[in-house]
């Protein structure tokens, strides 16, 4: 029973290894700092969802959730640099592999997501 849980648990360490460097070789993780330096030359995506957006999102964003992407991505320009954001990264990385898939390169997303972003923000009154 143990040598089951340890071929499994060394799978599934090995999965997410696997899955971490494949992502970096696509994916720039920026700090708040250089994505404020490119925000503005890119396109600049938050990807939670609406309610989330209308609480407050960095200045400029447009919101395309995660869930309505894949039907979104004419929205998008493949030949310019995209810039993403959610509440923490995970959904920003899911939003970067979907774009990934679809042909886009230059793929970035903010470090530690807009729960610590602490620059300008618009919000729904």
């Amino acid at each position: 029973m143990t040598t089951y849980l340890i071929i499994i648990l060394v799978l599934l360490i090995g999965f997410y290894i696997f899955s971490y460097f494949r992502q970096k070789a696509y994916l720039t993780v920026l700090t708040q700092d250089q994505f404020i330096e490119g925000y503005r030359k890119a396109q600049l995506i938050d990807v939670r969802e609406p309610q989330e957006f209308e609480r407050g999102h960095i200045r400029g964003a447009r919101n395309i959730p995660l869930t309505q992407l894949k039907q979104s991505l004419n929205a998008l320009r493949s030949d310019k640099p995209v810039y993403l954001y959610c509440q923490n990264t995970t959904r920003s990385s899911r939003a970067a592999h979907i774009l990934r898939k679809n042909k886009y390169e230059d793929i970035n997303i903010l470090k530690g997501g807009f729960k610590k972003w602490t620059g300008k923000i618009d919000q729904k009154k």
